[in-house]
Order: structure tokens, then C-alpha cells, then sequence
């Protein structure tokens, strides 16, 4: 196989026919289409920055979302939630038990795993990784390999920010000469790295190998399936609607708080004209405005406009009660603010986060696992596949690392991928809770059929289906059990002995 353009291992057979059929494969990774014309050579690579921009104008704006505050401490919980690690243990670990292969390979695998995590710093930088790819909805590595030495392995794996760089592929229209179906073939799929973007488009572009990226994405995709949007696309628009609600609120308490003042001026037998410049000189004389600045929060005062806000000038005409200054209250609802609570709360549902975090009162309580809200269960869940997507980040690094340091071959990793998987640290009291009570469960269950075993059930009934241990367990353990009962034996002889 060739990798980066050295031959690591010998190259595969096909075996298999190239299966032929008119739909297309859905474009799950967001890369940008182009069609071939006019044969292999030529192609057609949109450097002009149409797709590049509005990616990056959406990137963009998924980070100005994040800063906003609620959004903030959504997506940090969302973050706490999927990475917990200690100061001394790694977040994440290999686990094999379903891997049919040599002890010695196991270690050679878990040797690289470890490996792997040094050159991503993951120790350090999972929590930052985990972010950006969370808010940006895509993520991506270069793999660089020393060319004097590929043997090594992998040397650097170099973080690249996902507003410069995108997946090309080129597709050509095919014939099968049998059925006479047209299909689409893709002919290359590369990345195109623009380090300059200007007014939100690409000026120039690099070309690099696939097998020179790794990219994982959120999995997400708009109504037309042909763009990978982030996790936060469903909460932009109720940001920017709970900015709004509180800068309204804001320019409302401003206005309306204090109480004004209501002026009628007596302007005898003036003319109409005459009179409305008496009253301007006095509004002149004695008014003064207080303007807010929605964008930086100030207050300043301002004389130059009139406002209905402020106080009130009326002319009163001869005959009438004479000048007068009176009061209009303020306003009295300044404290609800369940507009903008409902907003707080639709944010929080939008990013599947529970709403009672929102609540900073609300205090932290260990109970039974029975007493757990579906919220929490649901949240859970949620960070589940979270989890289970990004560590396709680890998965890919280490395919990458093992074939090229002859470990295994591309066909060996093809059975090896699905027995392998990534495991989380838990720092959640209500996994671990739920799993001793569950544990606690079965094992009174088991107590309750001990006087059945052997009259209505068998032992191995019991140890399946009530324990829910596998063959392998019951294998396992009963190994254990006799080594222990052994070791019990020869201690305890030799204590006669010394008797």
C-alpha cells in the first residue's frame, strides 16, 4: 500500500468489483464537488473562494455565538460533561477486549495508542480540541512524517484552524458499458489549505494528499446535505434573540425607570410661533437627555434631540391654570423578565443541555439513581455520541500510525477498526451510582434464586441471565476462582507446617 507516497506494504488486490449505481454517495464529509472535464487532467479546482467564504462566514459565526454568555456555559457543560480526567490519568483509554489477536500485538497497539496521544498533547489540549470542533463543526490535523525516516511514524500532528481549509473531490460522469447506467467516479479527493483569506474568501490555495489530513466533522448536515454544519446551527438564531430581548430590556429599565416631569408653560396671547420658540428656549434652558449605547453598554448625556422619554413641555394658553410641573410615574413592571427566561431556556433545550443547569441555585444532591432526571439521562446520552464521534480524531491517528510502522497491514486493520474502542474517563456520580445500583439489583436478585438453583433453574442460568455474564466471563472467573481457592490452599499448609 502506498501511503504519503512510500510503500509501506504490498499493495492490495482488488478482488472485488467496483459497485456501479446512478445515486450518488451522500457527501457526509462536506466536501466541496467538482466535476472532471475533458478527461483526467482536466479539472477544475475553485480557488475563487465561493465555497471556502461561506464556510467560513458560517464558522465565524458559530464562534461569535459561543462568546455569547448562556451559550458559553452550555457548551462548557457540554464540554465538562464529555472529557473528566484527573491531573495524573489520561481522559481517554484502548480498549480491547473484543480484539482477536496476539497478546504481543495488543501491547504493540496500545504501545502506539499512547504514542499517538503524546503527539495530539491530548493530555493537555482534549478540553481545547473538543471545543473547537464542537463550536466549529469540524476539525483537522496534518500528519507529517520525517521523509528521511517514514519508519518512525508519525512526527508531528499539527492543528489547522477549519476556516482555512476544505475537501475537494473530483468526480467524473461514467457509463457502464453494461447496464447503461451514468454514475458519478470519484477520480481525486484532496485538501486545499488557504492560509489567506480576505473579506471572508480564499485568495490562493495548497494542495495536500488525503491521507495528509485527518478531519473529523460533527456529522451534521443542512437541508441539502451537501454542507456539514456545527452542533450549535440550531442555536444561532436563539442567541441572537436573547440579545436582543436583553439589550430591549436594557434600553426599556434606561427609559422608563425614573419618573419624568411634565412642564405646562403658560405662553399668554403669544402667536403660535412665537410661542413654540418660548417653550424650545425653556426646554433649552432646563432639559437634559440620557442616551444608551446598546453596543458598549454607556450611558452619556446628550441635549442635542428631543425625546418623548424624557420630560414632557406643553404650552398652556391664557385663561388657563397657569405654568405647572407635574409628575408621571415610572414604570412598574421593571422586574419581569420571563421574556428573556424563556429564551435562556429555549437555548438550553436547543443544545440538549438540561435546563435546571441554568439555574445557579439550584445545588448539587446525591441520591439514588431512580431520583436522576430524564434531562440528566437524555444529556448523558447526548454526550455519548459525542464521544463516540470525535474520537474518530484517535481512531484515524492510530490506522495511520500502525500501517506505517508495519504493525499491521490495510487488511488486518479493516477486522481490527470494529473491535476497538475508545473509553472516556468518568467523573459523572450519576453513571456510577446507576451502575452500582444496578449491580446491588442483580445481586439480590441472584440471593432471592439461590434455594431455585437446581430444582427449577440451573447455575449457568442464573450467572447469564440474572449477572449477565458472558461465556467468556463465566470462563474467565471460574479460572479465577480456582487460582485464588489454590493459593488459599498452599497458604494455609504451609501455616501447618509451621505449627
Amino acid at each position: 500500500m502506498e501511503l504519503f507516497g512510500y510503500d509501506i506494504s504490498k499493495k492490495l488486490k482488488k478482488t472485488e468489483k467496483e459497485l456501479v449505481s446512478p445515486i450518488p454517495k451522500t457527501n457526509d464529509d462536506g466536501g466541496s464537488t467538482v466535476t472532471v472535464g475533458g478527461g483526467y487532467y482536466g479539472q477544475y479546482v475553485d480557488l475563487s473562494g465561493t465555497t471556502t467564504a461561506s464556510d467560513h462566514e458560517l464558522i465565524i459565526k458559530y464562534r461569535e455565538s459561543a462568546l455569547q454568555p448562556e451559550c458559553d456555559a452550555a457548551v462548557s457543560d457540554i464540554v465538562d460533561g464529555a472529557l473528566s480526567a484527573s491531573d495524573t490519568s489520561s481522559p481517554v483509554d484502548l480498549a480491547m477486549n473484543d480484539l482477536d489477536q496476539p497478546d504481543n500485538v495488543k501491547k504493540q497497539i496500545l504501545k502506539e495508542f499512547n504514542k499517538v496521544l503524546q503527539l495530539y498533547k491530548f493530555n493537555h489540549k482534549s478540553e481545547d480540541y473538543f471545543r473547537n470542533w464542537y463550536i466549529d463543526g469540524k476539525i483537522y490535523f496534518n500528519v507529517i512524517i520525517d521523509s528521511n525516516n517514514p519508519q518512525k511514524g508519525i512526527a508531528e500532528l499539527r492543528p489547522i484552524d477549519s476556516t482555512h481549509i476544505s475537501k475537494v473531490k473530483e468526480v467524473q460522469k461514467v457509463t457502464d458499458p453494461q447496464t447503461k447506467v451514468e454514475y458519478e467516479k470519484i477520480v481525486d479527493e484532496y485538501y486545499v489549505y488557504s492560509p489567506d483569506i480576505q473579506n471572508g474568501q480564499a485568495t490562493n490555495g495548497v494542495k495536500f494528499a488525503k491521507d495528509a489530513i485527518i478531519q473529523v466533522n460533527s456529522g451534521l448536515l443542512d437541508a441539502s446535505k451537501q454542507r456539514v454544519i456545527s452542533h450549535l446551527h440550531k442555536a444561532m438564531k436563539l442567541v441572537n434573540q436573547l440579545r436582543y430581548m436583553e439589550d430591549s430590556l436594557v434600553v426599556y429599565r434606561v427609559s422608563r425607570a425614573p419618573e419624568r416631569r411634565i412642564f405646562y408653560i403658560d405662553v399668554g396671547n403669544l402667536p403660535k410661533g412665537k410661542a413654540e420658540e418660548y417653550v424650545q428656549q425653556v426646554v433649552s434652558r432646563y432639559r437634559n437627555k440620557m442616551v444608551y449605547d446598546a453596543t458598549t453598554g454607556d450611558v452619556s448625556d446628550d441635549r442635542k434631540h428631543m425625546s418623548m422619554l424624557e420630560d414632557f413641555y406643553l404650552p398652556r394658553r391664557e385663561g388657563g391654570r397657569g405654568t405647572e410641573i407635574t409628575t408621571l410615574g415610572g414604570g412598574e413592571n421593571l422586574g419581569q423578565i420571563e421574556d428573556v427566561q424563556f429564551f435562556q431556556k429555549k437555548l438550553y433545550r436547543a443544545l440538549n443541555v438540561p435546563v435546571s443547569r441554568l439555574e445557579q441555585e439550584s445545588s448539587f444532591t446525591i441520591g439514588r439513581a431512580s431520583e436522576i432526571s430524564r434531562e440528566e439521562v437524555k444529556f448523558q446520552k447526548f454526550v455519548d455520541r459525542l464521544r463516540k464521534r470525535f474520537s474518530v480524531m484517535l481512531i484515524e491517528a492510530l490506522r495511520i500510525q500502525l500501517i506505517i510502522k508495519g504493525v499491521i497491514t490495510e487488511n488486518d486493520w479493516a477486522d481490527i477498526e470494529e473491535n476497538i474502542n475508545i473509553d472516556f474517563a468518568e467523573d459523572n456520580y450519576f453513571s456510577e451510582l446507576k451502575e452500582f445500583e444496578i449491580l446491588r439489583e442483580r445481586l439480590e436478585m441472584a440471593q432471592q434464586m439461590e434455594d431455585l438453583v437446581g430444582k427449577y433453574v440451573s447455575n449457568k442460568y442464573v450467572r447469564q441471565v440474572v449477572l449477565k455474564q458472558s461465556e467468556e466471563d463465566i470462563e474467565r472467573l471460574d479460572k479465577e476462582v480456582e487460582e485464588e481457592a489454590a493459593e488459599g490452599g498452599d497458604e494455609e499448609g504451609e501455616s501447618d507446617l509451621d505449627i
